[in-house]
């Protein structure tokens, strides 16, 4: 049987490419150290951000609707840093940049570890900064 190893990639389509790559570029790059590339699929521009681990990717919306994270479809997108410290710099490197992102904080109804800040996309996409968690730690490496 195949094991999955991680996600490769996400895709999310954006009502404004210019508006969102400024948003997606403050968050990813310039606070989350991703690197970006910029490609033309099927004549639609792609904007890919990406480290070791996956890649984001942007793409044009070809039907204009606010996002709903309580419809079908994504409710929020998790990234993940190592440590709750770094997700409390997280949040105000958000803060600093003009995101307004959630106060991190500790929230013992998920797990008694489980630090998180939450801000939203251009387009109301929901998204989480956490940290790596012991019980993922430990999931991680004794798995089998």
């Amino acid at each position: 049987m195949a094991e999955v190893t991680g996600i490769d990639h996400i895709y999310i389509t954006v009502s404004d490419i210019g508006k969102s790559e400024s948003f997606y570029d403050q968050v990813l790059i310039q606070i989350l150290g991703f690197r970006k590339k910029k490609f033309t699929l099927a004549g639609d521009p792609h904007i890919q951000y990406f480290n070791r681990h996956f890649g984001f990717v942007l793409r044009p919306a070809r039907v204009l609707a606010k996002h709903d994270s309580y419809s079908p479809g994504l409710h929020h997108f998790c990234l993940r840093v190592d440590s709750i410290a770094e997700v409390h710099a997280v949040a105000e490197q958000l803060r600093n940049a003009g995101i307004d992102a959630t106060e991190a904080k500790l929230h013992p109804e998920y797990a008694p570890d489980y630090a998180a800040t939450y801000f939203t996309d251009p387009d109301g996409i929901r998204l989480e900064v956490t940290n790596y968690r012991q019980e993922r730690r430990e999931r991680h490496g004794n798995w089998q």
